[in-house]
């Protein structure tokens, strides 16, 4: 039987709870990982595993958070995000709205997209 998104995102609220250190009332849809949850980077590789182990299915990090796609030169140029680059960030995180990213494709405002509504419905992907 299928998961409702009430399901998996209580599920995926506990994941980011028990990794981050956070409170339930702070995890909400919108709510940013890194910005408003206080994520750092190694704390993704946590929440993958997690993740994992809680819908039993199989995640690669890159596939999650590819954050790879910054590091190619023809994706970046002068710290933004290039239109080839938001091409290959909206074929890689279909999940993620990318939408306020696009306004100002500042590199270090990328980890941004990665909410917990990005989690829920990437989580659900992987689920159908």
């Amino acid at each position: 039987m299928a998961l409702t998104q009430d399901e998996v995102f209580g599920k995926v609220q506990g994941v980011l709870v028990d990794a981050l250190g956070v409170d339930d009332e702070d995890v909400t849809p919108d709510a940013k990982l890194v910005r408003d949850l206080g994520a750092e980077s190694i704390d993704f590789l946590d929440i993958v595993f997690r993740l994992d182990k809680a819908f039993g299915i199989k995640i690669d990090q890159k596939e999650m958070f590819p954050e790879n796609v910054l590091q190619d030169p023809a994706n970046v140029k002068d710290g933004k995000v290039t239109d080839e680059g938001m091409r290959v960030l909206r074929e890689r995180l279909p999940h993620a709205n990318l939408d306020e990213f696009d306004k100002s494709r500042v590199v270090g405002e990328f980890s941004d997209v990665f909410t917990v509504e990005a989690i829920v419905k990437f989580v659900q992907s992987k689920l159908s």
